[in-house]
């Protein structure tokens, strides 16, 4: 998969997962070839909208909202100008992939199961920030989605989530406590491709994150900027 297909491939897959924790908390989004788009839920980290095709219109990404309430833009090609919407660039990132994942695995990581796992996974996530549930036991059943999880010692040291679609594994949520850059992504690297063998990894990342995936082998595919308006923040 060449890197124009890998970019379209990544995009597709990011609203996937983004549509299954809204649908997860009952605002499933509409897709259409263009953009998706769920207007009605205000679920933190998690977009309003998100751009499918490089030539969406500020029209387009704003359809149906309510300019009273929180709103947030994933402009997945960093094209679009939402200040004219009432919406501010919230941060920029890369889109990343890994088109040849190596073999391999690793005996620290293992796939949460349980609500319980799910949710002490999601306090090491949170890091000591607010715990709202956010990552529903129903994502547990959805055979697309992986919650991922590093133990050492009986500590949970490191985590990701993984979303398989359109022939790739997207990763996101990648979070460590005690744990270093190189060893959390060689990790995470490893973890996903023992669990969908022979498919590119991709994802977007920003900062430090960002040379932390590069270190690890993945490579940039393009730009994309989250735009927001009150409290959303994807």
């Amino acid at each position: 998969m060449g890197a124009e297909p890998l970019l379209h491939a990544a995009v597709i897959n990011n609203a996937r997962w983004c549509d299954a924790v809204c649908r997860s908390h009952g605002y499933p989004g509409e897709f259409t070839d263009r953009i998706w788009i769920s207007v009605g839920h205000a679920l933190p980290f998690y977009p309003n909208a998100i751009t499918l095709a490089p030539d969406v219109t500020a029209a387009e990404a704003t359809n149906g909202q309510d300019p009273s309430r929180p709103y947030s833009v994933k402009d997945s090609f960093a094209r679009v100008e939402l200040a004219s919407r009432g919406l501010t660039p919230l941060f920029d990132a890369s889109w990343i992939a890994l088109p040849v994942p190596p073999d391999g695995d690793d005996p620290s990581w293992d796939t949460v199961v349980t609500p319980g796992e799910l949710a002490r996974w999601e306090i090491a996530w949170a890091g000591g920030g607010t715990v709202t549930g956010l990552f529903r036991p129903t994502l547990l059943a959805d055979p697309r989605c992986a919650i991922l999880a590093c133990l050492q010692d009986g500590a949970l040291v490191g985590g990701a989530t993984a979303y398989t679609s359109n022939g790739v594994t997207g990763i996101l949520n990648v979070f460590k406590s005690g744990i270093a850059d190189g060893p959390l992504w060689a990790g995470v690297v490893r973890a996903v491709a023992a669990l969908r063998p022979g498919l590119p990894i991709v994802g977007y990342e920003s900062g430090e994150d960002l040379a932390a995936a590069r270190q690890a082998g993945f490579t940039v595919l393009g730009p994309l900027r989250v735009w927001a308006r009150g409290s959303a923040v994807p």
